[in-house]
């Protein structure tokens, strides 16, 4: 045999043995990404309108509520991730549409926007993000949301409320969709009570 048979069929023995070796891999894990569900629409507020402008700020957290990984306490104090499973977009940013499209159904505040639109805001609501996951209580997953907000008149700067919202749902199940079901709840309670927490004292502002 020549040398160059031999060489030749020392790379095709390679060849072969490269697709061997790629064919006992494990297969990539199919990445499955979720919306944050919403209840039907309501029926729009017949209370007069407020003619005040809200900025809604993307809430601030901490980097592992901050990804569209959608997190789990298991137990104690170790928090997680659903595998295999994210969200449209990050958690923060999914709860700031929520909370826009929840003015935005109730109608009694007309001028809603976020801080990526320059729009004048009398109003301004920043927040915190402090919990916006599952824990298991019992062994059945709890989705807990927490979100330390404060109202902020945009005039003079001034502080007008502060307050935490903490509200929990829990899930039907532990497969991933019915805790994300319970995640579009748990986001919807809370957003109906930031709204008329902030349309109180949006009322105290003289028009």
């Amino acid at each position: 045999m020549s040398l160059r048979q031999s060489l030749s069929r020392l790379a095709l023995m390679g060849l072969l043995s490269a697709v061997s070796a790629c064919s006992v891999l494990p297969e990539s894990e199919t990445l499955r990404i979720f919306l944050l569900p919403t209840a039907p629409t309501p029926q729009q507020s017949s209370e007069p309108t407020l003619q005040h402008a809200l900025r809604i700020n993307t809430p601030q957290a901490s980097r592992i509520l901050s990804s569209q990984r959608i997190a789990v306490v298991p137990h104690g104090n170790e928090i997680s991730a659903y595998g295999g499973a994210r969200w449209s977009d990050a958690a923060p940013a999914l709860l700031r549409d929520r909370l826009i499209e929840a003015f935005q159904r109730d109608g009694r505040m007309p001028s809603v926007s976020n801080e990526d639109v320059n729009l004048y805001a009398d109003l301004s609501l920043h927040s915190d993000l402090r919990a916006f996951q599952s824990e298991y209580v019992d062994g059945k997953p709890v989705v807990l949301i927490v979100l330390d907000s404060r109202l902020v008149n945009r005039n003079n700067q001034h502080t007008l409320a502060n307050r935490r919202f903490e509200v929990r749902q829990p899930s039907a199940g532990a497969d991933v969709e019915q805790v994300v079901d319970a995640f579009g709840k748990a986001s919807d309670r809370l957003s109906a009570e930031v709204l008329e927490w902030t349309l109180s004292h949006a009322r105290k502002l003289p028009e």
